[in-house]
């Protein structure tokens, strides 16, 4: 995996509120605890903006190092559905015309012993998997594509720029170049429409996605981030920004309602084992429009402090 990229043992310490040695290096790190960066007040910003709402601090908080244990298969909405090894989550919607799998985890095991049965457990068939979205070009999202797409038939979907960087990469369990996206590519499928949105800034050619959910039988609109960790140098971090700005109106328009992220940097896990706890209560993952939108908000500011900082 890159470096830079979340791993099973250090899941990114994105930083995104309480800045460490292993975001910057160790001179720029303890500058940014004693507040002295010029990216300080954007920092601070977040941290105020995030507040004690439960999402938000799990973003702007350097994440635990510790391996995480992979959670039960989760319906979180009526139709969506969290296949998990714990620091990699992919996700399932199950439509009319199949499911569409957004990420298939680190391998072709995963997809064999995670989303497979995962599926099964649910009630939902792996021979329905229809499509593959593929998030961003990292290893651990793609690994068990190419083994859905040879067993069910599943097309697979990437980002031009990042079916090059799988290639160029030469993984062992790359999936052979499929369907090309395009900004704005979508995807009908009868009961869900499915748009995806480039949002370069974790890879070049970064895919994030807006799409129809039910929950309760009520319409909703999810969101889902496709690469959180930030890049480092000034040009990357202004791209990210640019990202985030581009999804948020297309969020706004949209009337996203629904945060979702493919790691455990929202508190996920957490709402998941919510949702188990007591599937009666109301649904942690529907934030509401305001609060999806400051989840954005809040990475925004921390990637400005991010950007003030690799300028100096």
């Amino acid at each position: 995996m890159p470096t830079g990229d979340l791993t099973r043992r250090t899941l990114g310490r994105i930083a995104l509120g309480a800045l460490t040695a292993t975001a910057l290096p160790a001179t720029a790190a303890t500058a940014a605890h004693a507040s002295t960066t010029p990216g300080t007040p954007y920092y601070d910003r977040a941290r105020r903006l995030a507040a004690d709402d439960p999402v938000h601090p799990a973003l702007a908080n350097a994440l635990h190092p510790a391996p995480i244990p992979p959670p039960p298969p989760t319906r979180i909405t009526d139709d969506l559905a969290v296949l998990s090894v714990g620091f990699v989550h992919a996700m399932a919607l199950t439509t009319d015309r199949g499911i569409v799998l957004f990420d298939a985890l680190e391998s072709p095991d995963d997809a064999r012993t995670t989303i497979e049965p995962g599926l099964r457990a649910l009630g939902a068939d792996p021979a329905d998997i229809t499509h593959i979205v593929i998030t961003h070009g990292h290893y651990d999202h793609f690994g068990g594509a190419q083994y859905l797409a040879d067993r069910h038939g599943a097309r697979v979907l990437m980002s031009p720029t990042d079916w090059d960087l799988v290639e160029a990469d030469g993984h062992e369990h790359a999936p052979r170049r499929d369907i090309e996206t395009t900004d704005g590519h979508r995807l009908d499928m009868g009961s869900a429409t499915i748009t995806l949105h480039h949002t370069p800034g974790h890879t070049p050619g970064t895919i994030s996605a807006l799409f129809g959910t039910r929950d309760r039988d009520r319409p909703r609109t999810a969101m889902l981030w496709g690469g959180t960790n930030p890049p480092t140098t000034p040009g990357e971090l202004r791209t990210y920004l640019d990202s985030i700005a581009a999804f948020r109106h297309r969020m706004h328009t949209a009337g996203a309602d629904i945060e979702l992220s493919n790691h455990p940097n929202d508190h996920g896990l957490q709402r998941m084992q919510d949702i188990r706890d007591d599937p009666d209560a109301p649904n942690p993952f529907v934030l509401g429009r305001h609060r999806t939108d400051r989840f954005m908000k809040v990475m925004d500011l921390m990637i400005q402090g991010r950007l003030a900082d690799a300028q100096a």
